[in-house]
């Protein structure tokens, strides 16, 4: 895979409607707002998830593009995995712990020992590997200093940050009913009427805007090239159509604006570039609605760098 020479920076720019995009599990699974402003967040946490899932369903576990982080996994059994393709041996848990006074003194202390050049270099090969198998930790990097077959710790090239609304967003609560009980007892209990009361959250509409970046300096460390940008590409465009369920209402990627700069290091501040992408409500006398009661525009940018536009 070709290495990754040039630096990145994008605004993604998707929408909801009629749906949670990313409910909080401390208020009810509410959707997520800012109390302050009324502004609709999504996680950072929640868009890599969608990414992890779409290189998930399209390459089906393939080595070089199986996932690190996915329901229901047990991460330190995928550390011994590594360390067994490559023929070494796991740290037993516990065994860097030593006394840090001589017998007597301060009794139940321990400070770990300084590591032995061979097992830092064990690690390495591990996290290594672990970069190799793994698109998720190649990245987003990934924190896998676990007390059991330790495999090091990988800042990852690509971050992202919340999702944003454009706008303040309403959440809609709506009382739903199904025609079903789940026990016989509560058929009795209803003389046969069946039905079960729910509530139902959603954000009417709202049009949200996340920022992201890519290190070509840490793409180097991780082996993060080419061939993953484009797909990184592809699943921010396409995530939200393989995402479908009933309390999402209708999401879309809208926009992915892509600055491409000339050198590894960048050739302007992100700040200035993102600054340069408004997306400004066509009508303010009322809310909006949809995507079209917006206006996007893109202004000038410095010398070199480009402006890629996907999505849409």
């Amino acid at each position: 895979m070709s290495e990754l020479k040039n630096r990145y920076d994008f605004v993604l720019l998707f929408d909801v409607k009629d749906g949670n995009p990313n409910g909080d599990p401390d208020a009810g699974n509410l959707p997520r707002i800012d109390p302050e402003t009324g502004h609709g967040l999504v996680t950072d946490v929640c868009l890599k998830r969608k990414v992890r899932n779409y290189v998930q369903l399209i390459h089906d576990g393939a080595d070089g593009h199986d996932i690190y982080v996915k329901e229901r996994g047990v991460l330190s059994s995928l550390h011994a995995e590594a360390y067994s393709r490559l023929g070494l041996k796991a740290q037993e848990p516990g065994a860097e712990a030593a006394p840090d006074s001589p017998k007597g003194e301060g009794k139940g202390k321990a400070e770990k020992k300084p590591r032995k050049s061979s097992e830092v270099e064990v690690v390495r090969k591990v996290r290594d590997e672990m970069c190799r198998r793994y698109f998720d930790v190649r990245t987003f990097g990934a924190v896998m200093s676990l007390k059991e077959a330790n495999a090091g710790q990988v800042r990852g090239p690509v971050q992202l940050t919340f999702g944003r609304s454009l706008d303040p967003v309403v959440s809609a609560e709506h009382t739903i009913t199904r025609m079903a009980v789940a026990t016989q007892k509560e058929a009795d209990n209803q003389g046969g009427d069946n039905r079960t009361m729910g509530r139902k959250t959603t954000v009417p509409y709202g049009l949200y805007r996340a920022h992201g970046f890519v290190s070509p300096s840490l793409a180097k460390q991780t082996g993060f090239g080419e061939g993953d940008l484009d797909l990184l590409w592809k699943a921010l465009v396409e995530m939200f159509d393989h995402d479908r369920s009933a309390a999402r209402g209708l999401m879309a990627t809208r926009r992915l604006l892509v600055f491409r700069h000339a050198s590894a290091l960048g050739n302007a501040p992100a700040h200035k570039l993102f600054d340069a992408v408004s997306a400004r409500r066509k009508d303010d006398s009322k809310p909006p609605r949809d995507f079209s009661d917006y206006a996007l525009s893109v202004g000038s940018v410095p010398s070199g760098v480009e402006v890629m536009e996907l999505g849409g």
